[in-house]
């Protein structure tokens, strides 16, 4: 669908514009006619420009308010318009949207490997975990992983079930061990707290996962384990929809390695709700300078700033005033928490933009950030 506003002559003997005329009933329309091409190089405006207008077009432009950006309007996600056009295929492009209903798994091989992870310190969930890595091992013959410190749990020595189990059972640490191409899926039995454990071990790939709600939320939790077996088979059989979620790629960049010009890469860490930026335990309130692809935004003044992904427009961001966004849909949204301002309101920007987040100037103290509540750091003046 094309925007009238947005056509666009690259010719000036080709340019034409719209007139309003007024039909038989009184109904407007909008007519195209051709402009006859103006004999000097000059366009007309400008030759009959008086100084006064001159003034206030110099003034709208450095407003920023003028020229706009012209584009032309077509319908999302199809890459063809009308008879000939396409859009131009672009190594920068983040992704493309595809119909949610339309997303299902498929496996080329066999899945062999399963990790599951379970609520920690959750004696209800001893039970179901039991009964499930008791079915994977001995009824389907699979590869089972779980954490190490899952089989320090002294109540699991109460299940007789699980001490046929436990030699078979295949362990790893997430602070040393990496797990990368080694998980066909993944199962969590929790709520969305388990999810996130998960995710944070896969800082490529992540594996599918398989969520049992078994915890106190269940946004992210859409399976009930009644009937575990069935709804396990369909996965391993291919029978099952899939929603893709993004994540934000976060890197901290230091002043002091700036400094020493350190040439070691920095840590980047993948995140799937937020990144959450507050004023830690300062009484002050936090002066933060955000930065949309290199262009400062605004500063927010209040206690601190959220960004998140759709998945995480369901957690912190909604209790902070922000709305709910599809999974599917590529965005980030950034809220302010508590902000001292009446203008400053929850915003959405596209996937694939870099989002800068530094001190301002004139904060008198450091600001603290966290990756879906972990890895929690002070961030300095000249810290971004």
């Amino acid at each position: 669908m094309l925007s009238m506003e947005s056509l666009w002559c690259n010719s000036e003997s080709e340019l034409s514009t719209l007139k309003l005329s007024k039909s038989v009933i009184e109904r407007p329309e909008y007519r195209l006619m051709r402009r006859k091409p103006s004999k000097s190089l000059i366009p007309q405006a400008l030759l009959h420009a008086n100084p006064e207008s001159q003034q206030k077009s110099h003034r709208r432009r450095r407003s920023g308010t003028w020229p706009r950006t012209r584009s032309l309007n077509a319908p999302s996600p199809i890459q063809q318009f009308g008879p000939c056009g396409r859009i131009m295929k672009n190594s920068a492009m983040v992704m493309q949207i595809q119909d949610p209903a339309s997303q299902r798994l498929t496996w080329y091989k066999p899945p062999l490997t399963v990790l599951v992870i379970k609520k920690v310190h959750d004696a209800q969930i001893l039970a179901p975990f039991v009964q499930l890595v008791h079915w994977l091992v001995h009824d389907k013959s699979m590869v089972v992983f779980v954490e190490a410190a899952v089989l320090d749990d002294t109540l699991l020595a109460e299940y007789g079930d699980f001490t046929s189990v436990k030699e078979r059972l295949m362990t790893f640490r997430a602070s040393t061990d990496d797990l990368t191409d080694k998980i066909d899926f993944i199962i969590c039995l929790g709520g969305d707290g388990t999810l996130l454990h998960a995710s944070s071990l896969f800082q490529q790939s992540v594996p599918p996962v398989m969520a049992f709600h078994l915890g106190s939320l269940g946004f992210l939790t859409p399976f009930e384990f009644n009937n575990f077996q069935e709804q396990v088979m369909n996965v391993l059989e291919g029978h099952a929809a899939l929603t893709l979620r993004s994540r934000l790629q976060c890197v901290v960049l230091r002043k002091s390695q700036d400094d020493n010009k350190d040439k070691k890469k920095p840590t980047t860490i993948l995140v799937l709700n937020e990144v959450v930026v507050d004023r830690g335990p300062s009484p002050y309130l936090s002066n933060i300078d955000l930065f949309l692809d290199g262009k400062h935004i605004t500063s927010v003044q209040g206690d601190g700033l959220i960004v998140s992904t759709p998945t995480g427009s369901t957690a912190y961001a909604v209790a902070a005033g922000a709305s709910m966004i599809h999974p599917s849909v590529p965005a980030i949204m950034v809220t302010p928490i508590c902000p001292h301002s009446l203008s400053f309101r929850p915003i959405v920007v596209p996937a694939g933009v870099e989002l800068k987040i530094a001190l301002s100037p004139e904060a008198r103290n450091a600001m603290w950030v966290s990756f879906d509540g972990r890895n929690r750091q002070a961030l300095q003046h000249g810290d971004r």
